[in-house]
This record gives C-alpha cells, structure tokens and sequence, in this order.
C-alpha cells in the first residue's frame, strides 16, 4: 500500500507516458473500455488534462474545459471540471480533496470567474466551495400521445456539423440562465454517432429564416423503438408546434421520444394531454472562483435598479474572503470592496443565489445565509429578475 505522509504534486500532463498512466487510472474510475477511454482523451486535448503526484507516482487527475455560460442574457467565462478520478489504492488519502484545491486554485490564477461540474458524490465538491445551481433533467413520451397536429414550418435535412446549428443554439442558449456558450468538444459529441446508429439532423423553418433543428438518433430494442433527441433549439411558437408534429409523424414506427430540456418544460405546455413526463433529474453544482469577476460579467435585468451589500467567506481563496457592494444598473452590475455585509454567506451557499436554483429567502430558511429584510428584497431583484422566479437553470449538456 501506498504511503500517505507525502504531499501531493499537482501539474499538467509532461508527456506521453503520464498521460498513458492517467488514462488506465480514469478508465478503471469511470469503467470505460480502452477504445473509449481513447476516444474521450483525443476530444477532450491533452492539454486540459490535469494529474497529481505522490512521491512521483501518478495517482489521479482530470480534465478543465472552457466554456461561456449563460447567467442574465451574458456568457460568463467558466471552466468545466471533468473526469476526476483517483487510483483505488490512493483513495482515502486526501488526494481527491488536494486535486479539487488545486484546479481551483488555477482557475483563480487564469482570471476564469466560475466553475461547473457534474458531481459523483457531492461532499467531495462542497469542500471545495462548489453547490448545487442547476438541473440536468431527461424528458420522455410516447409519440401516439403528441397529436398536435401538422407541421406549420418546413423541415430541411442538414449535416450535424452545420455552422447554422452553433449559430442558432448561441442565440437559443442567451435566453436561458446555465445554457453553455459550447466549444468544440460539446458539438464533436453531438455529431459522435453510437453503436454505428445513424444521426439525423433538421433545420426548422426556411433556411433564409430558420427558427429552430432537431438531432436525433433512433434506437430499436426488444421492448420499444425509440428516438433519442440528441439536441434542439425552437425560438418560436410555430418551431414548438412543428417539432412536436415531425415527432408525432414518427408514431408508426416510434413509441417512445426521450429528450433533454429544463426541470419546468414549457414545450410541455403546447400538448394536449400531461403525457410527457420527467424521467430523471440531477443538480450540477457551480463555484464562484472570482466574486468580483462574476458579479460584473454576468447580465441583469434592464429595469432594475439595486444596491446589495455583501459578506462572502471563502476559506480557500482569501481573495473572495471580503465584503463587497454590488450596484445594478442598466443591465450592468459595478462591485466595489466594503459595504456593511448586510447578506453574509460562504462561497458555497453563494453558489444557488448567484444562480437563482434557490431564492434569497430559502436560503435562509435553510440556514444558508443571513440577511436584513432589506438585502433579501435586493438580493431577490437582482438574482432573479433576468428570467422570473420561476425560472430555474439549466442545461442540456453533459461534460
């Protein structure tokens, strides 16, 4: 067994050889096999990747990936944490705690102001300042119960690498608060075929004027045929109606359409009947690595105008370890360092109030923070009014 009295080394990826040994580490983690394993290491760069060190042994790493994500109309820099994993001989040493703090660290060190991540266990990522701020939800219905009609837009067939379809999901992903401002790796998935199933794509609308597509695979097994919708963007009434009709049109062979959207599906609303259903929901957790950066890159809504004063802690970064004053104007908010700390929290609970996923006032129901009536009216107005309080963020993608 592997001494744990030495301290950890935590760097990128020197060469070939640590990147073999970090590879055979994640695909025992995530129980990929080789060919996968591959696969996922040559999309994602060797460069992303991560690994941390034990008296020179390699016992972990993982991966950071840049994104923009959307949070009031704004796509804030964040990096996406991915595939973390520790050798099960080094487990309980500490060393998944030491790789957490130091990604952190790092993504303080290049100016990034959030982190996203998917988590196995939550603990592990709450240590480091990370908490739940939004859903990950998978949708499902069956075709015979659409019935919306015809079709009231055309349908064109499309490549899935279509530089229309990155366009028209920047625009889709502006309008809701945890969309990603994807990168490459996220759209090289999309178009990845599975199992040698073929990927079909469609432009929604005339293609001078297209509102909306549809990507999707079609899966058949001894129990149901099925289409998985792989992504989707619909920015008008009539992109809604024609999604659902082109679905519907599948019904002859097609039982059953699994898709992703968020945890209050509007598209739902459009149905005759409450047959589409929530199949499964989990909460991907968000960091605020820069609490000025933040506050000021992310949008707010235009007709709000607010003061809040704040009292973070943060017991990692002592730079976000302070009291601030955010000033909302115009869409735009100014921070500036002091205040009275009128709303006291620690950067982990800041998480769900910067993102909206829990209002000011069940925060502190749950103890969460503390706040004069004052700072949670402010608070309120300025984390949820971009969208509504009704709006809970989300996204579609899986990193």
């Amino acid at each position: 067994m592997p001494s744990f009295e030495c301290k950890f080394e935590y760097s990128k990826v020197r060469d070939s050889a640590d990147f073999s040994k970090l590879q055979q580490i994640l695909s025992q983690c995530f129980m990929m096999s080789p060919t996968d394993s591959e696969s996922y290491a040559d999309s994602v760069g060797i460069e992303k990747f991560r690994i941390l060190r034990q008296d020179q042994q390699i016992v972990g790493g993982g991966a950071i990936l840049p994104f923009g994500q959307c949070w009031g109309g704004e796509f804030v820099p964040m990096a996406g944490i991915a595939a973390v994993g520790i050798a099960p001989e080094y487990r309980g040493s500490g060393a998944a705690n030491s790789i957490m703090e130091s990604v952190v660290k790092e993504i303080y060190d290049e100016g990034v102001p959030i982190s996203v991540l998917f988590p196995a266990v939550q603990g592990l990522y709450r240590n480091t300042g990370y908490e739940q701020a939004g859903n990950f939800c998978n949708w499902e219905i069956k075709t015979a119960s659409i019935q919306v009609g015809k079709p009231e837009l055309p349908l064109t067939s499309v490549s899935c690498e279509s530089v229309i379809l990155q366009q028209l999901h920047h625009n889709f992903a502006r309008s809701h608060n945890g969309n990603l401002e994807r990168n490459s790796i996220i759209w090289a998935e999309i178009a990845r075929p599975r199992d040698s199933q073929q990927i079909y794509a469609y432009l929604i609308g005339a293609s001078s004027h297209p509102q909306g597509y549809i990507i999707f695979t079609q899966h058949r097994s001894e129990t149901s045929d099925d289409i998985y919708v792989k992504d989707w963007v619909l920015l008008t009434p009539k992109a809604i109606q024609t999604f659902w009709a082109f679905l519907s049109s599948h019904r002859s062979q097609i039982d059953t359409v699994r898709y992703r959207s968020a945890l209050v599906d509007v598209l739902t609303l459009v149905l005759p009947e409450q047959t589409a259903k929530l199949t499964s929901m989990t909460k991907w957790m968000l960091r605020i690595v820069d609490v000025v950066k933040a506050l000021e890159r992310r949008g707010y809504a235009q007709n709000i105008q607010a003061e809040l004063h704040l009292e973070i802690q943060d017991d990692l970064l002592p730079q976000n370890n302070n009291r601030f004053i955010l000033a909302v104007a115009n869409g735009h908010g100014q921070v500036t360092i002091g205040g009275k700390g009128e709303l006291k929290t620690n950067i982990r609970a800041f998480a769900p109030l910067y993102t909206g996923l829990f209002t000011p006032r069940q925060l502190q129901l749950t103890g969460k923070l503390e706040a004069t009536e004052n700072a949670i009216t402010s608070a309120t107005q300025i984390f949820t009014g971009f969208t509504g309080a009704g709006a809970s963020p989300w996204m579609a993608d899986f990193f």
